[in-house]
């Protein structure tokens, strides 16, 4: 049966009651899977015309000529993409020190230089958009007050056509009676053990039995397909098939022109793993500049980096800026969770002329056999 309405947790096993009809409905579990709406700072004001989220953002009746973005992560960088195709200028407004803070560096620098300094986008680091005030199309425009992020001080007013905020998205689980299960969310995330099963609190904390939570909620990885692996994870556990979700093996995408694509961690992160963990890092590179496939449809920019363990030879992760990039992960991202190594990939073929010979490059520059 398919219940359209919201669900609330009544504080009793197996019990989910519908909050308008107050009918309660019974199941042997229950998995929560609420998802995540976009988060705005305090100090600004959203009105979904001039001052709009994500959601907002699909609905425009027209294209701003100069748009401010608040936040240069995934969706921001993506939206970016798609103003300045159709016409328009965009500032960046990041608190962190960095442009794209969350990306490898090296594939982070790079974008900078493809996707940023040659298209009319400028951007402003280590500042706040303190406050937020919507505009009037045509008329009144929209005002940004910064502070710098550190000392708090004013530092500059931007008056622009309209603000886009993609500061990140945060759980959608208020008011669904987590707490009459004894469940306690930090900043609106679910705690879960890697079975999917809820726990009372993120610190030691004990099952709730025959309670799951999949996707944005948990904060695990907050990506549609990774909660698609979980909400499967989770069935399988319920059904009495154990399993565990690799997240180091999942995927992720940015849609620009072109594109960037990663599974597992940082080359940052990666390089404090292996100091942590003892184990020596190894790290190759392919480009696209020596890709035929790639010099033909004219887009010879971008590389590919390989990470891997030097000591078993184990791919770690994988970063990729370039032409079609989100397809070209998934044979990383298989690699990564079948534990193949760099020597047995090497010496797998791959059809020429084709951009996976990228990959090809990078596999076979890691055991010495680099041919391009």
């Amino acid at each position: 049966d398919i219940v359209e309405g919201r669900g609330v947790l009544t504080g009793q096993p197996h019990e989910v009651k519908d909050e308008a009809s107050g009918k309660v409905y019974t199941a042997k579990d229950i998995i929560l899977a609420p998802g995540s709406i976009p988060f705005v700072p305090p100090g600004v004001t959203v009105d979904e015309k001039t001052v709009y989220t994500s959601d907002g953002a699909l609905e425009l009746n027209s294209v701003p000529e100069w748009v401010a973005i608040i936040g240069s992560g995934y969706i921001g960088l993506e939206f970016s993409d798609v103003y300045t195709a159709l016409g328009s200028e965009v500032t960046f407004i990041e608190a962190l020190p960095n442009i794209m803070p969350t990306f490898d560096r090296e594939i982070a620098k790079m974008a900078e230089r493809l996707l940023i300094r040659d298209r009319p986008i400028d951007y402003r680091t280590g500042v706040f958009a303190s406050e937020v005030t919507p505009g009037i199309p045509g008329v009144k425009p929209v005002t940004i007050k910064m502070i710098d992020a550190n000392t708090k001080e004013h530092v500059e007013t931007l008056e622009v056509d309209a603000a886009m905020v993609a500061t990140g998205r945060v759980p959608n689980t208020k008011d669904m009676g987590l707490e009459n299960m004894g469940i306690e969310a930090q900043r609106g995330f679910i705690a879960v053990n890697e079975k999917m099963q809820v726990l009372t609190k993120h610190e030691d904390g004990e099952v709730v039995h025959h309670v799951y939570c999949i996707g944005d909620a948990n904060g695990k990885m907050m990506l549609a397909h990774a909660a698609s692996a979980q909400g499967i994870s989770a069935i399988e556990n319920i059904c009495g098939r154990e399993h565990v979700v690799n997240h180091d093996a999942i995927p992720a995408a940015c849609f620009t022109h072109p594109e960037i694509a990663m599974v597992g961690p940082t080359e940052e992160q990666a390089i404090e793993r292996a100091a942590k963990e003892g184990w020596t890092l190894g790290k190759s590179q392919g480009n696209f500049r020596a890709n035929s496939k790639a010099l033909a449809e004219l887009e010879g920019n971008g590389i590919a980096k390989v990470l891997y363990n030097k000591d078993t030879g184990k791919v770690v992760a994988v970063h990729i800026i370039g032409i079609h990039a989100a397809d070209l992960i998934q044979e990383c991202a298989n690699a990564v969770a079948a534990g193949t190594t760099v020597q047995e990939l090497s010496m797998m073929v791959h059809t020429h002329p084709t951009l996976c010979e990228v990959l090809d490059e990078a596999f076979k520059g890691a055991v010495g056999m680099s041919a391009h």
